[in-house]
């Protein structure tokens, strides 16, 4: 098992995005299922106002930070944090370095007029693949037609793109019927991201903790609430865990 680090009431592991792609890798497709969770300052921030939601992190087998943002603050405030592995990176090395031709992923999400561009982007096989509902997470019966049709196709590797807090959710589903094997990876919008449904920051914008602002750019409609409003608290988030170290509370 990997160290973990405790931030902001999850144990993340402290890997890279290298060592995370690896350790997902190696684990047989055959194993009971488990699923991975890449929580970034939206995630977190979410957390706290809906700790109803925690149970669906802590049930995931790996946490990996993604937000440089987030670790950059914590260190700034002598909090300990985990080494970043964000989940588009994470995904753009698996399937790039860690899928063999002819291996057969299984995708729910992504709009199917992108799978063959990630198809031959990434040099895959025909997935399984299926984009479920709007709302899908908070309707009983189309949440269990996302479950069967994962444990229809199995996978060594199972692509949940669907965005936060679905993924999580149909992660945990399929996690408690305990029939599925494989790995879950709950991973938002990086398969859009391969597939040129989305332009991603550069390079250099992502190591400088700079992508949200490229994503704000793009999609200001869509993303402003997000950037300018919601994911703010972070900051004040991680002030009160700092002070309560400091006091022992």
């Amino acid at each position: 098992m990997p160290e973990t680090v405790r931030l902001l009431g999850l144990d993340f592991a402290d890997l890279d995005t290298e060592e995370a792609a690896a350790r997902i890798a190696a684990r047989p497709a055959s194993g009971a299922f488990g699923y991975v969770v890449t929580p970034n300052a939206d995630h977190l921030v979410r957390l706290a106002r809906q700790p109803a939601l925690l149970p669906l992190y802590r049930g995931a087998s790996l946490r990996l930070l993604d937000s440089r943002v987030v670790r950059r603050a914590a260190r700034t405030l002598g909090l300990p944090a985990p080494r970043v592995a964000p989940g588009s990176d994470l995904t753009e090395r698996l399937l790039l370095r860690h899928v063999p031709p002819g291996e057969r992923i299984t995708i729910v999400g992504l709009r199917r007029r992108h799978v063959p561009v990630l198809m031959a982007r990434c040099d895959l096989a025909p997935p399984a693949h299926y984009d479920p509902p709007i709302g899908f997470d908070r309707d009983p019966l189309e949440l269990r037609r996302a479950v069967e049709f994962v444990l229809a196709n199995p996978a060594r590797l199972i692509f949940l793109a669907v965005g936060s807090p679905r993924q999580e959710r149909l992660a945990a589903a399929i996690r408690a019927t305990g029939l599925a094997t494989g790995t879950g990876l709950c991973i938002g919008a990086s398969l859009d991201f391969l597939a040129g449904a989305e332009r991603r920051a550069p390079a250099w914008l992502r190591r400088a903790g700079l992508e949200w602002l490229h994503r704000l750019g793009s999609n200001p409609g869509r993303l402003a609430r997000r950037y300018l409003l919601d994911n703010p608290p972070i900051f004040a988030l991680l002030l009160r865990e700092r002070l309560g170290l400091m006091t022992g509370a």
